[in-house]
């Protein structure tokens, strides 16, 4: 499996910060973040899968506009997966025909430009060999990771989420756990905004690495714009021992 960076930011601002979305290989996306932007529409007619960690705008952003742009080009529906409870706030607030039209009628029921594929946890769906599994994330609204295996190794992205036991106890028992992608949104100062809006501040993140069983090379995702320098330096001077990354646009992962 190939995976590709395609957007990792907390936000937007310039043309290296754009938020979450991974392609991989050629067909499937994780998360539509305004990364996807930058996808050729030839590219974009490839895509056949996206996979949904939670109905936030910066994870979904480009959704719409991927089946507005190119699903009279394809044969077939644009698959979207996600668990029941993110499906239905999309289809509420988001393809509801008064923010965007529903393109799971369009042109017509029987033949649409979008499916709904509702996931559960540990769930495994397997594309061509490629078995993506969704994990337990914690956030304000029903979130979920995924667990992306190849056969050879495996690829963890945490998607949003705070403090969460389940979701250790599931990333312990994958024995060929290559690279974690974990996010931290915001610096010790702000751990109070963190707690509240369920993602991750440097001092959390180092509570949770402490759960983690596996000696992955670990990235960091979702940093806020603003912020970034101070984040990454809390990080290295509170957990530096896990050698932790950036994550960056345009980074490669093969697995």
């Amino acid at each position: 499996m190939k995976l590709r960076v395609l957007g990792c930011s907390g936000g937007i601002g310039g043309r290296h910060l754009h938020t979450t979305s991974m392609l991989v290989d050629h067909d499937i996306l994780i998360d539509a973040g305004t990364g996807v932007g930058d996808l050729s529409v030839a590219e974009l007619v490839l895509i056949d899968h996206v996979f949904i960690t939670h109905s936030h705008l910066d994870h979904i952003a480009c959704l719409p506009f991927i089946l507005d742009t190119v699903g009279d080009m394809r044969s077939k529906p644009l698959t979207m997966y996600a668990t029941q409870a993110t499906q239905e706030i999309i289809r509420t607030h988001i393809f509801n025909w008064a923010i965007w039209p529903d393109f799971s009628e369009i042109p017509d029921a029987e033949n649409p430009y979008l499916r709904f594929h509702t996931i559960r946890l540990g769930e495994n769906v397997c594309l061509n060999g490629r078995n993506i599994t969704a994990l337990p994330a914690m956030h304000t609204v029903p979130a979920v990771g995924y667990h992306l295996d190849s056969g050879a190794a495996s690829l963890v992205f945490t998607g949003d989420t705070t403090a969460n036991d389940e979701f250790w106890n599931e990333v312990n028992k994958i024995d060929n756990l290559r690279y974690l992608i974990i996010e931290t949104a915001f610096s010790n100062s702000e751990k109070q905004l963190a707690i509240i809006s369920r993602h991750l501040c440097p001092s959390m993140l180092g509570e949770e690495l402490q759960k983690l069983r596996h000696n992955p090379e670990i990235y960091i995702t979702h940093l806020k714009p603003g912020q970034i320098e101070v984040t990454m330096r809390e990080i290295e001077e509170g957990i530096g021992q896990y050698k932790p990354r950036m994550l960056q646009n345009d980074q490669v992962f093969e697995f």
